[in-house]
């Protein structure tokens, strides 16, 4: 199985506080899952050249997105789940990574489960902007896993490498982290053996826009 980190900053500002805590929690999240010989990528905003105005890839004829959709259309496809990683924005997700994830339908994320990741420099973690992220995921189909994992300070939790700066916590960290990824490795390898079942069963997401998904009348 494969995962994908979504790291859900742009921001590299510094002071007051270190730029991109995100890539230092994706780094974490990325050493929980290799400590269960689960691999990963990340999915970095700053490496991806979206293109202006906003266009979502399902809205080209099929093979004719710019190169850096298609090229993510394609590992969010062949992904078995999601680490979504986010800071809090007015009490809602980082703006970076709502603009990304809405450049593709549901059809690409379906049937496959997502782990949230929250983080925050200051006492709360981020926790008011993954109630929404629940709502958000759900609606993309990759159901996030019930077990969150919130990162208050995270500026004193880990280095720039991931690493935690105080090797005494490192118990009790990765025991927190571990619940949200062993959630996400069970469900991943569920939904994946289902998926491989194939048949007819199988309910389709949407492929070319919402409205596909409207009732009749």
């Amino acid at each position: 199985m494969t995962f994908l980190i979504f790291i859900g900053s742009e921001r590299q500002s510094a002071p007051p506080h270190p730029a991109r805590l995100g890539e230092r929690v994706a780094k974490a999240c990325a050493q929980r899952l290799s400590a269960h010989n689960a691999p990963n990528a990340f999915v970095d905003p700053l490496e991806i050249v979206l293109p202006t105005p906003f266009k979502p890839h399902f809205s080209y004829a099929k093979g004719k997105a710019p190169q850096a959709l298609e090229g993510l259309a394609r590992q969010i496809e062949d992904a078995d789940g999601y680490v979504m990683v986010s800071p809090e924005y007015n009490h809602s997700m980082s703006p970076a990574l709502a603009h990304l994830l809405n450049h593709f339908g549901s059809s690409l994320f379906s049937y496959k489960p997502s782990a949230i990741v929250t983080y925050s420099a200051g006492q709360w973690g981020g926790v008011r902007a993954a109630v929404n992220m629940r709502t958000y995921l759900a609606e993309l189909g990759c159901l996030p896993v019930s077990a969150m994992i919130h990162i208050p300070k995270a500026q004193e939790v880990f280095d720039v490498s991931g690493a935690y700066l105080d090797g005494g916590d490192s118990v009790r960290w990765d025991g927190y982290m571990d619940r949200a990824v062993t959630q996400l490795l069970w469900w991943a390898e569920a939904a994946g053996r289902q998926r491989s079942l194939g048949g007819t069963d199988t309910p389709t997401a949407f492929t070319k826009a919402p409205s596909q998904r409207n009732a009749p009348g």
